[in-house]
């Protein structure tokens, strides 16, 4: 692909490392930024440049916040007894949308992978467990990917916290399995999250 300009050629080749988004796809929303007023392009790196140097991560569910403990760890309302393990912030909002969970959040920041290299101590497990051994915290939902990656995670958190005493149970397997959780619709994951069973149930699969 040949380029007029440098300026052009570098800001493609930035937008094409976003995921999903391929050279011609990059040039094509790079020319659209260029068309549209100055000011509203500003707007988009201001806003970009807010969320890099600006966001922070919840000190108690690790679920991005603009404040040390995030809004829904903060509001008193929640059940901070009842506990849904996620994988990234993507799963918390898919599940806030199903308005079926009114207890908080546990952010793992992905799942054990070792084709990618992830192994439990890049993930947010150690704190979960430090959290239910410190009490307070009566059930843990597991509500990771239907993947062999997102099985892996929930038994291994399961070991971790064998003899402590903290139910744990995983969402009704209404999601397919395979699926990543964020693409579930909203009727279908609520019920998962209303119906859920006993962990060790589902690894008699």
């Amino acid at each position: 692909m040949n380029f007029s300009s440098k300026l052009l050629e570098k800001a493609v080749e930035e937008v094409a490392q976003l995921p999903g988004i391929g050279k011609r796809t990059a040039l094509r929303l790079v020319l659209h930024l260029l068309n549209r007023p100055k000011s509203q392009t500003i707007q988009l790196t201001t806003a970009l440049q807010n969320l890099v140097e600006n966001t922070l991560f919840c000190k108690n569910c690790h679920n991005i916040s603009d404040s040390e403990i995030c809004e829904i760890c903060a509001n008193p309302k929640r059940n901070s007894e009842l506990v849904c393990v996620v994988e990234d912030v993507r799963d918390v909002m898919a599940i806030e949308n199903t308005a079926q969970f009114q207890g908080q959040y546990h952010v793992l920041g992905g799942k054990i992978s070792p084709i990618e290299g992830i192994g439990p101590h890049n993930l947010t497990i150690d704190s979960l467990v430090e959290k239910v051994k410190n009490g307070g915290i009566k059930e843990l939902i597991f509500a990771t990917s239907s993947t062999i990656e997102g099985d892996t995670t929930n038994f291994y958190i399961f070991k971790q916290l064998e003899g402590l005493p903290v139910t744990i149970t995983s969402i009704a397997r209404g999601i397919s399995v395979g699926d990543e959780l964020e693409y579930a619709d909203e009727i279908t994951l609520g019920r998962s999250i209303i119906n859920r069973i006993p962990f060790e149930h589902s690894l008699k699969r």
